[in-house]
């Protein structure tokens, strides 16, 4: 008996278009709009799947464009010396030890640094995996061969007073110890400077390095090297590309940097307004202080230095100074928020401390003030009261002291430059006020050096000091350092404070150096030799697609750079289980 074929089965398809054929129409715009509502919440069920398991990383691309008031001359580590070449030098070269994210020393040339117990002894092991941009190792040759050209009298470096008395020792090929004479903690900060390359410098005289062409055209170890220059019709140079160095470091996120130069603030604003720069730190803060309000694209890093605005006082010059009322009372009288906000447009921070803000942990900070509210013409008058002195018909202050009526008055020397000069007549402003009869002496920089601080021919003076990130303040506060060439001008001795500087810069533990410092600066506030007025803070402008790192803790507006390897503008999305800790 023969039997008829079986039919094949028909497609899943053909069966689900023959159901849906089936169905009246308001039954298939039911399931339609059923599937569409599957379809959306699986959709958003795995985009936010996606979005709890994957995360933004810095990625490759992307231009800095960064504009700069000067020109190169010096991009030498050994002779850098304005803004220009200090900012090119921190981008082309490095040095065996960097600033890190945190702000601490970090190494970056060196494998391992490693401190003797009685601090006499840095040893230093280089990385294998590094090399100049020409490709040349490093060695510890071109360490040694750096350093004894910062010590040569002849070249004049202005970093040879950091190496005064440091030997330096070749161990081998990578591996060289520096002998201090005597132990100073702050000496690590040394070993940033950029290493230069034997190689290309050793065939030059001392008197011929300063003409060498390299000092343009500049060969380092840095996160960038320079590969163009870019000159005006006059041979100026105007520009410099600068190409992302890779070797065991690893390699920058924005793989060019331009550097364009501007001969004044104005043509620099005027680029920045037409969007051919994005970023810049070479305006002044009351142009900054617009930008942050006009440029919506734009945004203003701000970061503390270790510099101090303060006035000191020559008390051999003064009988009413030395009465610590009379001091005391002048300080009262100062707003210093008000100060920074008139005088530096907002951008620093007042203080009532000889030690920087921001570079001491914050419980360590006694003396710092947020705000200026603590201070009043009224306390000021209580201060003077309290201490015996009372004003006469005419407002001013008087004291009997040695037998002699003194009058309150001060004569304030300061440079004319402009921060210093606007600070100077505030004071002026606010003493007067009190009853305070203020004169202000304005002199060049190089007369205020020569005629007034070095013979400390003052009353009292309106200077600027500048710590350091070490916080070494044994140069402007130790009784050893009143006269010239010594920095303090303040003429403070104190048996007390030099043993606690003194324990500062040699310590190798941390706690021990810290709490000295806080010692000290207790101290000093309790005599009140000098009225510390305000630290000035770094700004950068920059636009808001350019991801740099914190600048914590710098020195100097050239280390925002430190970091720059890290620095992104553009981003991609990954795996949470591909980025790397």
């Amino acid at each position: 008996m023969e039997h008829e074929p079986r039919p094949g089965k028909r497609p899943l398809f053909d069966l689900v278009f023959s159901y849906l054929d089936a169905l009246r129409p308001s039954d298939r715009l039911i399931l339609f709009v059923l599937a569409v509502i599957f379809l959306a919440s699986t959709a958003y069920a795995l985009i936010n799947l996606s979005l709890a398991y994957t995360t933004d990383v810095p990625s490759s691309g992307g231009t800095l464009v960064e504009g700069i008031v000067g020109t190169p001359r010096f991009v030498n580590p050994v002779l850098a010396l304005t803004r220009t070449d200090n900012d090119l030098t921190v981008l082309i070269y490095s040095g065996l030890m960097k600033l890190d994210a945190d702000g601490a020393l970090t190494p970056d040339l060196a494998e391992s640094v490693t401190v003797s117990e009685d601090g006499l002894v840095y040893n230093v092991v280089l990385r294998s995996d590094i090399q100049f941009h020409d490709g040349s190792p490093i060695r510890a040759d071109d360490v040694a061969f750096t350093i004894e050209l910062i010590q040569n009298p002849d070249l004049k470096s202005p970093l040879r007073g950091n190496w005064n008395g440091v030997r330096v020792e070749v161990l081998g090929d990578r591996e060289l110890n520096f002998v201090l004479a005597d132990a100073y903690t702050p000496f690590l900060e040394n070993l940033t400077v950029g290493i230069m390359p034997q190689h290309i410098w050793e065939s030059l005289t001392i008197e011929e390095l300063a003409f060498s062409q390299h000092n343009t055209e500049p060969i380092g170890s840095g996160p960038y090297k320079h590969t163009d220059t870019s000159r005006s019709k006059t041979g100026l140079i105007n520009g410099y590309t600068l190409t992302a160095h890779e070797d065991g470091r690893g390699r920058a996120n924005i793989p060019t940097v331009i550097v364009q130069f501007f001969q004044n603030e104005e043509e620099l604003e005027a680029a920045y307004v037409q969007g051919e720069l994005t970023s810049t730190a070479s305006l002044p803060n009351d142009t900054v202080a617009r930008f942050t309000t006009q440029q919506e694209n734009s945004t203003v890093i701000e970061a503390p230095l270790p510099r101090v605005f303060s006035v000191f006082f020559n008390q051999n010059r003064s009988i009413a100074l030395r009465d610590a009322s009379a001091r005391k009372a002048l300080s009262a009288a100062v707003d210093r928020a008000a100060l920074v906000s008139d005088v530096l447009d907002g951008y620093g921070i007042p203080t009532t401390s000889p030690i920087p803000s921001g570079f001491l942990p914050e419980e360590q900070a006694t003396g710092t003030l947020a705000v200026g509210s603590d201070t009043s013409l009224d306390e000021a008058r209580a201060i003077l009261s309290a201490g015996g002195w009372t004003q006469n018909e005419s407002g001013q202050w008087g004291k009997e002291i040695d037998d002699s009526e003194v009058i309150l008055r001060v004569t304030l020397a300061t440079a004319n430059a402009s921060v210093f000069e606007e600070t100077a007549f505030y004071l002026e402003h606010v003493w007067s006020e009190l009853g305070v009869e203020v004169s202000v002496e304005l002199y060049e920089q190089s007369d205020l050096v020569q005629a007034v601080i070095r013979p400390r021919n003052y009353e009292a003076l309106l200077f600027g000091t500048e710590i350091g990130r070490s916080l070494d303040l044994y140069p402007f506060w130790h009784s050893s350092q009143r006269e010239d060439p010594g920095l303090n001008v303040a003429l403070y001795a104190n048996i007390t404070t030099d043993a606690l500087l003194r324990t500062a810069r040699t310590t190798q533990d941390e706690a021990e150096r810290l709490s000295s410092l806080r010692d000290f600066e207790a101290e000093v506030h309790t005599e009140a030799p000098a009225i510390f007025l305000y630290s000035p803070t770094f700004t950068y402008l920059i636009r808001t697609d350019v991801h740099p790192t914190d600048m914590v803790r710098i020195s100097r507006p050239s280390e925002r750079f430190s970091n720059i390897r890290d620095w992104y503008m553009n981003e991609e999305s990954v795996w949470q289980m591909f980025v790397q800790d």
